[in-house]
């Protein structure tokens, strides 16, 4: 299966600065050996899907709202995002577990509206970093895992050690191996043969120096970038060194 490359803009971008990220990142998009996928502000993603028509790039959005519709106010629905064009959706990012107080639960919800939706779920997973020194990162993890993936699920989990995201620290391959081989261990526990079909992304200070490294280790289906895919030419290098 092809390694994910994904790129999480986040709360970055108004309209011209995202048509000029996004016709950057398309112009050197051929030939990847990967998959190629933008997460830019729902604001923009119609704009953004019609500047990249025709190139080999999803679009997907950074959350959606558990339920289809009704009085929720300022929120958006995972039919709301398909309708703009996305075919993806990142949910159970560390910040919105942290900022709006996302539960497993919730993320559950959140998942299973998005595949009604016809949108691919990304879902994090990850610890603090006082959870990784009283070593607990494998029970929060699976914790995690159990709580937010439905039954069936076949999407791609992003692994995200809370304490890299955003510091320019990232896991040691050792720590980066050893999480997505545990990863991939509770998801055939839970999922059965499917659980080798899951793409598992890693996320936390991706960039370009680092990205053939990360990569190459085993279970590591792609990247989930934050930072450096708001420069063209990062992201674009960091999808170069994905494995053939």
């Amino acid at each position: 299966m092809r390694q994910l490359i994904a790129g999480n803009w986040k709360m970055n971008g108004l309209l011209a600065e995202a048509l000029g990220l996004a016709g950057d990142v398309a112009a050197g998009a051929e030939g990847l050996s990967c998959d190629l996928l933008v997460c830019p502000p729902a604001t923009v993603i119609e704009p953004v899907v019609a500047e990249l028509a025709g190139a080999p790039i999803a679009v997907g959005g950074q959350d959606c709202h558990q339920a289809a519709s009704g009085a929720h106010t300022g929120d958006v629905s995972a039919a709301m995002l398909r309708d703009a064009g996305a075919t993806w959706v990142i949910l159970g990012h560390s910040e919105r577990r942290t900022n709006h107080a996302e539960t497993d639960a919730l993320v559950r919800a959140k998942v299973a509206a998005a595949v009604a939706a016809g949108l691919a779920p990304i879902v994090c997973v990850g610890e603090t970093e006082a959870e990784r020194l009283a070593g607990q990162q494998e029970s929060v993890v699976g914790a995690q895992l159990a709580g937010s993936l439905p039954a069936g699920f076949a999407g791609v989990v992003a692994y995200e050690p809370v304490w890299a995201i955003g510091t320019g620290r990232t896991a040691t391959e050792a720590d980066v191996a050893a999480m997505h081989g545990f990863i991939r261990a509770v998801l055939l526990r839970h999922l059965g043969a499917a659980g080798r079909g899951v793409r598992i992304l890693y996320g936390g200070s991706v960039k370009a120096s680092n990205a053939a490294s990360l990569l190459a280790l085993p279970e590591v289906g792609g990247a989930l970038v934050g930072g450096a895919s708001l420069v063209a030419a990062d992201f674009l290098a960091i999808a170069r060194a994905a494995l053939p």
